[in-house]
C-alpha cells in the first residue's frame, strides 16, 4: 500500500471507530495500530483516560492528539531498559509530536479540546452534565465532527510515522 492508501485507511477507520466507539484517543491509535498492523493492547488501554480532554474534562488535549503522539512515542521513545539514554529516539518521537501540533494548530486552532469544540460546534460542553451531553451527541460529535478530527488525527500520525520510517528504511515493526 503506498502512503496515499495507508492515510485513507487510517481515515476511514479512525472515522468509523469514533462514530461507533467513541474516546477518540483509543479511536486514533486503534486506527493507526490497525492501518500499520502493529498492536499493542498498553497503548491502546492507557490511552482510557484521555478521550474528551483527558477524563471528559475538555480542559487538556485532544483525544485525537494524545492518541497521535503516544502512537508517535510508541515508535520512538525511550524504553524502561534504557531510561536514562535513547536521546536520538526521544528526539525523533518529540519532532514528530511537534509536526503533529503543528498540524492541529494549522486545521483546528488549537490541541485543547474544548478551543476545539467552540471552533467546530460554536460552543463547548460539560462532558458530566446530562443535557450537553445530549446536545453535544444531537449535535453531530458521533457522526461528522469528533469523527473527522479522529479521522484526520489517525491519517497525519500515520504520515509522519510512515514518512520517518521510510527516511530511516524501516517497517511499522521496527524500532518498537
Amino acid at each position: 500500500m503506498d502512503t496515499n492508501d495507508l492515510e485513507k485507511k487510517a481515515h476511514d477507520l479512525g472515522f468509523g471507530y469514533e462514530g461507533r466507539y467513541g474516546n477518540c484517543a483509543q479511536c486514533t491509535i486503534a486506527a493507526v495500530q490497525d492501518t500499520l498492523g502493529v498492536r499493542d493492547d498498553g497503548v491502546f488501554k492507557s490511552a482510557s483516560a484521555l478521550g474528551g480532554g483527558i477524563g471528559k474534562l475538555c480542559d487538556g488535549p485532544c483525544g485525537g492528539y494524545s492518541g497521535g503522539a503516544m502512537m508517535i512515542g510508541s515508535f520512538w521513545g525511550r524504553t524502561r531498559d534504557n531510561f536514562g539514554g535513547d536521546a536520538e529516539n526521544k528526539a525523533r518521537g518529540n519532532r514528530l509530536t511537534v509536526e503533529l501540533h503543528r498540524y492541529f494548530l494549522e486545521e483546528f486552532g488549537s490541541v485543547i479540546c474544548r478551543d476545539i469544540h467552540l471552533r467546530i460546534f460554536g460552543r463547548t460542553f460539560d462532558m458530566y452534565d446530562k443535557d450537553d451531553m445530549h446536545d453535544f451527541n444531537e449535535a453531530g460529535a458521533h457522526l461528522d465532527k469528533c469523527t473527522s478530527i479522529v479521522a484526520k488525527a489517525a491519517a497525519r500520525t500515520v504520515r509522519l510515522i510512515g514518512g520517518e520510517l521510510e527516511s530511516i528504511g524501516g517497517t511499522p515493526g521496527d524500532d518498537r
